[in-house]
């Protein structure tokens, strides 16, 4: 399996484990957003949609889509996670990490726009 190919896969088994461990989820959602759990919930549909359809070629243009907006719309919780390391004290490497998984997201959203191709 090519690397593009992998990214449908890695992301729907991303999205269950919003099932499987939510409240790990929940932990680094902002205060300012309300409904964690539902959030958290959403999220993880959202990852199984999009990975899935990327999976076969007549859908995989929408997952390609759908996947990296749905990266932009969870990047506000990396971004509060990095601007207050102080309350994520139990992500390995603190602060450091925090502020690596920031540019690590242009990581996925390059793999989710190439698995758009056949």
């Amino acid at each position: 399996m090519s690397l593009r190919r992998a990214f449908g896969p890695f992301f729907v088994v991303a999205g269950i484990m919003h099932f499987v461990t939510p409240r790990t989820y929940e932990a680094i959602m902002p205060d300012y957003l309300p409904a964690h759990r539902e959030l958290v919930y959403a999220s993880g549909v959202a990852e199984i949609v999009g990975g899935a359809a990327t999976l076969h070629p007549r859908t995989r243009r929408f997952g390609s889509r759908f996947s990296i907006a749905t990266l932009l719309g969870v990047l506000p919780a990396n971004i509060h996670m990095a601007t207050h390391p102080e309350r994520y004290e139990f992500v390995p490497g603190g602060r450091r990490s925090l502020l690596a998984r920031l540019p690590f997201q242009l990581v996925f959203i390059a793999w989710a726009h190439a698995s758009r191709r056949d």
